[in-house]
């Protein structure tokens, strides 16, 4: 995350019963000096990555797709380096702060999409796509049960899907999809029947398979069975706040310590969470009102420690999240 003076925590509650996150960045070897370089087209990719480099094939996934993002940015390793980067987690961990949100790994073994996955499993903010192809590889990321991980099994050689996953995906508004039932573009579906699908899914992973004759994504889970657009939205959510409040910081000559500054940390919130209604992270009641709260403490209950170190501890929010459905049960009758 880039320099800031605001944290935002949220802690996922499940009940019972303006910054957009779709960047991708493709890690991959190259002999040299690690470089980091953003590509608005193939064309441009091309000049530096030639067609037969899993890199160039995964950027060409990404833009094939009809949704796809205004650019991606590629990084690169020498794994022969001495002092320098040389893993694709040296590299995640040396750009961690530039502008993307999405990771994938071009040339990566197990081990090393492990210890990436591991990386930014720790930071709890952005994600990494992972392609499986074996059993062995789908249940490395199963035992660690991530929530920033997506595991798309695909064990049919030289097709991207994770790379077609997050051009296709990644970059449509926050909120607005289910990351299920979703089109990639060259993506060939897997043959499965029912017992096997549920089997990978068991895993923790997703597969592209055919539902009534149409391709599709088989599920929309990270490693851990949560969801997709729930992780995908808590990020959003997080940043957009944090960005929101530490532009007000900048934009104001001073934000007193009282009322008037409380109030205007307050609307601060309230816009991301009104924001975040409107793309469909947030659920809405039965009168079609957002279902998110915000409270904010008076400077009259706030301990003199805080003031002093002009510290404003008193906000905090909850929502509902509107999640999506996913599977349909019916009941009907034939009357004679």
């Amino acid at each position: 995350m880039p320099l800031s003076d605001v944290t935002v925590t949220i802690d996922l509650v499940k009940p019972s019963g303006l910054v957009g996150l779709g960047n991708p960045l493709i890690l991959t070897e190259k002999t040299g000096t690690s470089t980091i370089k953003k590509f608005t087209d193939i064309t441009a990719v091309k000049e530096d990555f030639v067609e037969t480099t899993t890199a160039y094939k995964k950027a060409a996934a990404v833009f094939a797709q009809k949704h796809r993002p205004a650019s991606l940015t590629i990084a690169t390793y020498d794994p022969a380096a001495t002092g320098g980067i040389s893993s694709p987690a040296g590299a995640v961990a040396e750009y961690y702060d530039k502008d993307w949100f999405f990771v994938l790994t071009a040339d990566a073994d197990l081990a090393e999409q492990i210890a990436v996955a591991d990386f930014i499993e720790a930071k709890k903010f952005k994600m990494y796509v992972a392609k499986t192809i074996d059993s062995e590889s789908r249940n490395a990321f199963k035992s660690n049960a991530y929530d920033y991980i997506i595991n798309f099994y695909h064990p049919i050689v030289n097709q991207e899907v994770d790379a077609a996953l997050v051009g296709e995906l990644g970059s449509q508004t926050v909120g607005s999809i289910t990351w299920k039932f979703k089109t990639l573009t060259g993506i060939t579906p897997i043959d499965v029947d029912s017992t096997e699908l549920g089997l990978i899914h068991e895993d923790g992973a997703i597969a592209y398979v055919n539902k009534a004759g149409t391709p599709q994504t088989s599920e929309g889970i990270v490693a851990s069975k949560e969801y997709i657009d729930v992780m995908h939205g808590k990020s959003w959510i997080k940043v957009n706040i944090e960005n929101s409040i530490q532009s007000a910081f900048a934009n104001n000559g001073k934000i007193p310590f009282d009322h008037r500054g409380i109030n205007l940390l307050d609307d601060q919130i309230t816009t991301v969470l009104q924001q975040g209604f409107i793309n469909g992270i947030i659920a809405e009641n039965a009168d079609g009102k957002p279902l998110y709260t915000v409270t904010a403490k008076s400077r009259e209950e706030l301990p003199a420690e805080e003031m002093s170190k002009r510290i404003y501890g008193g906000l905090a929010f909850s929502f509902e999240l509107a999640g999506a459905i996913h599977e349909a049960k019916i009941q009907g009758e034939i009357l004679a």
